[in-house]
């Protein structure tokens, strides 16, 4: 029946000139011929589709034919395969290239991995020789084409590691393949326009040729783009030592030398941040032609992997190496991806490991990204899931303190101590500036901003409660201990005589904002939760049943709450922080705590009047 329906609309239409199908005549030798190959009879529609008689039919109407044609060729397996290959090859040589291009760009569009890897690999060389039928005038075509591989490529899964990538090489690393094999005729003609436009006469022609070149070279900047963003920057690329055989890294070589060959340089895109570009006519508003996460993928390729090494110089300062890249860091260490976040850590390392100790002057301070990098880096080192990143966040962090000069390390001290909120950071400052106040005091080292009165004021950001007697000394462990080491250590270490750093004359202003309201804390602390220690054991005893009431456990602190509820015949405490609630207690498990928290409130004070025996006896 179907067959019978596509011969007659077929003879029907040989004796019309083009202009006078009518969309009946569309419609019916889209579904019978559709039917026809689906039911097998590939080698009839074969035979009409070859009729000279019928040429001027196929090449308006021949596109419609694609869907079972390419459903056939992706089965393989099917025995009408050769009859369908032979109609979809003349249908890309006899049909109207634009409508071809629909065409294949609908079957491109699949969801499932495998079925978008086998769609690729089949499509592009088809998608290419369509394209290149379209002469010079094809850019916002081939725009069109590229933006959906990118999109299907998205949609396959990410290998993180290298095992992963053996096994996904015919997912991801294939279809990259596959797309370098097609954007590369295109960038050739773009490399061979860009050469030939210097001595070209102005006229109205030529002008309009220059405008294809750069509506060309517009949009193969836009899939470079987009590649360096997605797939790349989703991808940790493994090294020739550990994987020989990588097509991820080959993909990202070719990307980085294509955006060479249409003038784009390596260099220039790197430093973009800092440099000012030269004016280019374009399309694209700034933002838009040279994405943020696009340029910060690319740095990671020439910084950490030393992609396309043999066209980038060596000859830039390291200081304005990190001065460029710290935008790039910056963006990556602010998202929340992890891939993202180790590559940040990664870019960062890799440019401060150039930078000499001791050189970085204070006035980098003063430019934004040097200041938000430390505090996304903050956030990695505190509430990143991944152990393995906080760890190597805090050794960057640690590494980026060791660049600093002296007055460098002093401003950046005091501006970390009154913007991290961190008690974990923040002892780990207070560390620093021990350290740094030791090298200080050593016989030769002496300098003018861990000692005498430069010293006090960042003295004064250490030695004080955020909320006085009423601190939550637990939340805060880490800073109260790290500032009474310091205490205890200045004590011991500036003989009141010499008072190299000036503690002995602050000492009294350090008593009342800090180790008084400190005592006071300690006592109201321990007699708290006492008093809960109390009133757990007794409740332990009591084995109260089916009780309504609950009582507050410890409430000093605004994030966290901790309530017991003896709603069941095992007294359990409920735990929130913020609107989570955490697992229950059980009795023992919060006398546990409550002796810990004991226990440490005696460390502080052991140290705390080991403190005070020194003052009173230089007194």
């Amino acid at each position: 029946m179907a067959l019978d329906q596509f011969s007659d609309v077929v003879q029907r239409c040989q004796a019309l000139p083009v202009d006078s199908y009518s969309t009946g005549d569309h419609d019916i030798f889209m579904t019978a011929g559709r039917s026809c190959i689906e039911d097998g009879n590939s080698a009839q529609v074969l035979s009409i589709v070859l009729d000279d008689k019928n040429q001027d039919m196929v090449r308006f109407m021949g596109w419609n034919l694609l869907p079972p044609l390419v459903h056939v060729l992706m089965k393989k397996e099917d025995k009408n395969l050769l009859q369908c290959l032979a109609i979809f090859n003349h249908l890309l040589e006899t049909c109207r290239p634009k409508e071809l291009l629909i065409g294949l760009l609908e079957q491109l569009e699949q969801e499932e991995p495998s079925i978008i890897a086998e769609s690729l690999n089949l499509l592009l060389k088809p998608l290419q020789k369509v394209l290149l039928r379209m002469g010079s005038r094809k850019a916002s075509s081939l725009g069109m084409a590229l933006s959906s591989a990118l999109e299907q490529v998205a949609k396959l899964p990410i290998p993180h590691s290298k095992e992963q990538e053996e096994d996904n090489i015919i997912l991801l690393g294939r279809c990259c393949a596959d797309l370098t094999i097609f954007v590369k005729p295109f960038f050739q003609e773009a490399k061979l326009g860009l050469g030939s436009e210097n001595g070209k006469p102005s006229g109205n022609s030529t002008k309009g040729v220059l405008q294809e070149q750069e509506e060309l070279r517009t949009e193969l900047l836009k899939f470079c783009m987009g590649s360096l963003s997605r797939p790349l920057l989703n991808v940790q690329l493994n090294d020739r030592e550990s994987l020989s055989l990588s097509p991820l890294r080959d993909f990202a070589s070719e990307i980085l030398n294509n955006l060479n060959a249409i003038g784009e340089s390596t260099q220039s895109l790197v430093y973009q941040p800092l440099c000012k570009r030269k004016v280019t006519k374009g399309f694209l508003e700034e933002e838009v032609r040279y994405p943020k996460e696009s340029l910060a993928s690319l740095a990671h390729l020439v910084f950490v992997h030393h992609l396309a090494a043999d066209t980038f110089p060596c000859v830039f300062n390291p200081v304005f190496c990190l001065r460029c890249n710290m935008e790039h860091v910056s963006l990556l260490l602010s998202r929340s991806e992890e891939f993202r976040i180790q590559k940040g850590l990664e870019l960062y390392e890799k440019i401060l490991v150039r930078v000499e100790d001791n050189s970085l002057p204070s006035e980098l301070l003063e430019i934004k990204t040097f200041l938000t990098v430390p505090q996304n880096l903050t956030k990695v080192m505190t509430i990143c899931p991944r152990r393995d990143l906080r760890c190597k966040g805090l050794k960057v962090f640690q590494l980026s303190i060791e660049k600093f000069n002296l007055k460098a390390k002093y401003d950046f001290f005091r501006f970390m101590l009154k913007t991290c909120n961190h008690s974990g950071l923040e002892g780990y400052i207070i560390k620093n500036i021990r350290s740094q106040i030791d090298t200080a005091l050593r016989p030769g080292n002496s300098n003018i901003w861990f000692e005498g009165v430069h010293l006090l004021p960042l003295l004064r950001l250490v030695f004080t409660l955020p909320d006085g007697p009423e601190t939550d000394l637990l939340q805060y462990l880490d800073r109260v201990m790290e500032a009474l080491n310091l205490l205890r250590y200045l004590i011991i270490r500036d003989k009141v005589t010499e008072n190299k750093t000036g503690i002995w004359t602050e000492l009294y202003k350090i008593e009342d904002v800090f180790t008084k309201p400190l005592r006071v804390g300690i006592n109201m602390s321990r007699a708290h939760y006492e008093r809960e220690l109390n009133t757990i054991t007794d409740q332990d005893k009591k084995n109260v049943k089916g009780q309504r009431n609950t009582i507050p456990f410890y409430t000093n602190s605004s994030d966290s709450i901790i309530f017991v509820s003896p709603f069941t015949e095992t007294p359990v405490i409920s735990v929130s922080v913020g609107d989570e609630k955490l697992p229950n207690m059980t009795p023992d498990s919060q006398i546990q705590a409550l002796h810990s928290a004991l226990q440490t409130f005696d460390m502080m004070e052991s140290v705390l009047v080991r403190i005070e025996e020194l003052t009173d006896g230089k007194d």
